[in-house]
């Protein structure tokens, strides 16, 4: 078991288990319920982690990264070629008729 992803944000973690899920990763977050310790024990020891088993490490290290990097499409709207919605970024289907983003 490695981490990949850590924050201060559960919610932040649990988009990138997302992420890694839908590209077939299997993954765990671990320390999810430990925030009840902060105080006791360091802030950043508490901190959700996003962990996959040791042989998937750098293939998900690699989507962690790409999906930080500047050069992704998660703040750029799009807009629906099925129904014409705008949608934000971090969506990867409509939210109005359902159907997946097309590149």
């Amino acid at each position: 078991m490695k981490p990949v992803y850590s924050a201060a944000n559960i919610t932040l973690v649990s988009i990138f288990k997302n992420i890694l899920e839908g590209n077939g990763i299997n993954c765990w977050i671990k320390n999810e319920y430990l925030s009840a310790g902060i105080g006791e024990i360091p802030p950043i020891e508490c901190w959700p982690q996003l962990c996959v088993d040791d042989d998937r490490y750098l293939e998900a290290k690699r989507i962690v990264e790409g999906t930080l990097s500047s050069g992704n499409n998660l703040g750029k709207t799009w807009k629906c070629a099925s129904c014409g919605e705008d949608n934000e970024g971090q969506f990867s289907e409509c939210w109005n008729c359902g159907k997946p983003r097309s590149e």
